[in-house]
């Protein structure tokens, strides 16, 4: 979490970046039009600048302006995916500016951590562009990650599936929304398919069974307290989520949402068929696994669909095919840097 004094390059002081979050953090409760009557001129400037900051440090590598920056991006993007009864920003322009600021940094960050050159050897033939697309994820380094098969299935204790829990919380709690979101402008195959996941999501129907209730029900396990959750949420899972927001509420970044959501998808059976078998191995409430069962088919399912009716469709376009690549690298290597960060638990 963001600390005084622990800033590593100088670009502004650790106090500096815990000063902006707690100012745009206190005008994201006030009324849009509040906001931009007090931020025009050269304050508006000034605040801008101190975002831009921030986004400079953690482009440097600070991990504490990586924490700032992220912090700030989700608390944004609440604006527009959380209901609330209390005043907010949404609809300000000078918020709107701090958040494309935020979201440039941060989608910059993922393209330099894309191979170069990667992104052309992609075939063009649909169906070989799809094989080529699964061949990249197997070959990715963060395929069989060893945070689940060494660490998780084998070693975790109680205390590390809570703490797993909570920082997967930012896609899984909420895939439902990131669906509902992606799908405006489809049409045919693909926007069938989205709706047909998405109504598995919703449990088909049935409420008890809406995949973020029994997602919940971990927490409950856990007895996982809202608080608690928003202090452990480290700078790479708030990155993941992030990301995926990012690109299922922009149209024109709909097929790099439909590379994430698919990779996603594609690699959760594997890595939950790992959890499962901890929480068999630690005696846990059966209550509590039920949603990482039902997903370790149901994911499979989803994924191929997804593969033959969304990606395949999307491939006879050359921009369609670069970015759906792209979105699937994002994930790959955002996925990778988050399970490297856990990694510190299996050596200990």
């Amino acid at each position: 979490m963001l600390e005084v004094g622990t800033s590593r390059t100088g670009t502004e002081p650790a106090t500096g970046f815990l000063t902006t979050v707690d100012e745009v953090t206190t005008l994201l409760a006030t009324a849009a039009d509040k906001v931009d009557s007090q931020f025009a001129g050269d304050a508006r400037t000034a605040l801008l600048g101190r975002v831009a900051a921030i986004n400079k440090a953690a482009a440097a590598g600070d991990q504490q302006a990586l924490y700032a920056q992220q912090f700030l991006l989700d608390r944004v993007y609440r604006l527009h995916t959380k209901l609330t009864d209390q005043e907010t920003a949404e609809g300000s322009v000078v918020v709107h500016e701090i958040g494309r600021q935020l979201e440039a940094a941060t989608a910059e960050a993922q393209d330099r951590l894309i191979e170069p050159g990667l992104l052309e050897e992609a075939p063009t033939e649909p169906r070989a562009y799809l094989s080529w697309l699964k061949k990249t994820a197997r070959e990715h380094r963060v395929y069989k990650h060893p945070y689940y098969h060494e660490f998780i299935r084998n070693r975790a204790t109680e205390a590390d599936l809570r703490n797993y829990v909570m920082q997967e919380s930012v896609v899984d709690g909420r895939f439902d929304d990131l669906l509902a979101m992606m799908q405006v402008g489809t049409a045919g195959a693909a926007k069938m398919e989205i709706a047909a996941n998405f109504w598995d999501e919703m449990g088909n129907g049935d409420h008890a069974q809406v995949h973020t209730t029994l997602f919940n029900k971990i927490f409950e396990v856990f007895e996982i307290p809202d608080e608690e959750l928003e202090r452990s949420l480290t700078a790479n899972s708030l990155l993941n989520g992030n990301l995926a927001v990012l690109l299922c509420r922009y149209r024109a970044l709909y097929p790099e949402a439909v590379g994430y959501l698919g990779m996603t998808e594609w690699m959760a059976p594997d890595r939950f068929v790992q959890v499962v078998h901890a929480w068999e191995r630690l005696g846990l409430p059966e209550v509590g696994i039920v949603y990482h069962r039902l997903h370790i088919t149901i994911d499979s399912q989803h994924a191929q669909g997804w593969f033959h009716n969304v990606v395949l469709p999307a491939a006879e376009s050359p921009r369609m095919r670069r970015a759906i690549a792209r979105g699937i690298l994002w994930r790959l290597n955002s996925s990778a840097t988050y399970l490297d960060e856990r990694m510190p638990s299996v050596t200990a």
